[in-house]
């Protein structure tokens, strides 16, 4: 990842501190936590505090360059968003259709964490019905 072009490319101010953060993330395969950013720092003799790694990846968050994993009790993890895996909902009334994020990123993280599984896939099955159909139905 270049990451001064990826700073520029989301319209963030570019610092030495996020292309060296955004350098450590791209060494990372698969999720990563602040504290790891934090150590591997340290291990490069890098010297950013944790609180600035907190606030760049809730912005790399916002940005749309990582997403963050509640764990629970305070915790989260990151993973480097790559194409977001997408799913198709329909009305079951008139059949419009929207592509939504697929919500499972986050439960697969937490099965993850909690079992030690690596979900290698999924299917997701939704029944909805738009906000006009259910408007329509509510007259």
């Amino acid at each position: 990842m270049d990451a001064e072009f990826c700073l520029r490319e989301k319209n963030i101010k570019v610092t030495n501190s996020r292309i060296w953060i955004l350098n450590i993330i791209d060494g990372f395969n698969g999720v990563f936590s602040a504290d790891n950013i934090f150590d591997r720092c340290k291990e490069k003799s890098i010297n950013i505090d944790l609180s600035t790694i907190y606030r760049n990846l809730d912005l790399f968050e916002e940005k749309g360059i990582v997403d963050k994993f509640d764990l629970g009790h305070g915790k989260y993890n990151y993973k480097i968003k790559i194409d977001a895996h997408q799913h198709l909902l329909e009305c079951s009334i008139c059949h419009k259709e929207v592509i939504i994020d697929c919500p499972m990123t986050q439960v697969e993280e937490l099965i993850k964490n909690k079992t030690g599984f690596i979900l290698t896939d999924h299917e997701l099955k939704v029944k909805a019905i738009c906000g006009e159909c259910v408007n329509k139905e509510k007259k």
